[in-house]
């Protein structure tokens, strides 16, 4: 297999790890449905260029915890099938960095969105 065959199956590999992650972890598809919202929402309230890379940024970081939570979990069911208290506390400290990264972007979206949408709300009433 040449180097251009093998990149063309990294990236079908990585599509394919997507659409698993999205067809099987609920989490992860809530947090892209957030994430559209706050791109829909940015857009409305005409963030700037500044605010709408934080705020994306803020979106692509749980995404991606969110993805490595799916991964970690996967890898324990397959390593350990019986219940295991080891990997009870991996599975419970992958979904505590999905936590906090959620709790991370609230607050972002707070901070950045929460004056210009009451800003954009007072103009239509």
């Amino acid at each position: 297999m040449n180097d251009i065959n093998k990149f063309k199956l990294s990236f079908r590999n990585a599509f394919f790890g997507i659409k698993t992650a999205m067809r099987t972890q609920k989490n992860l598809r809530v947090h892209i449905f957030i994430g559209c919202l706050v791109v829909i929402i940015s857009i409305l309230v005409k963030v700037s260029l500044y605010e709408f890379l934080i705020l994306f940024l803020t979106i692509l970081i749980v995404l991606v915890t969110e993805m490595f939570n799916t991964a970690i979990e996967f890898t324990i069911d397959l390593v350990s099938p019986e219940f295991n208290p080891i990997a009870k506390k991996v599975k419970d400290i992958s979904a505590a960095a999905v936590l906090i990264a959620a709790i991370f972007a609230i607050w972002i979206g707070i901070v950045v969105l929460g004056p210009k949408v009451f800003g954009f709300a007072k103009k239509l009433i």
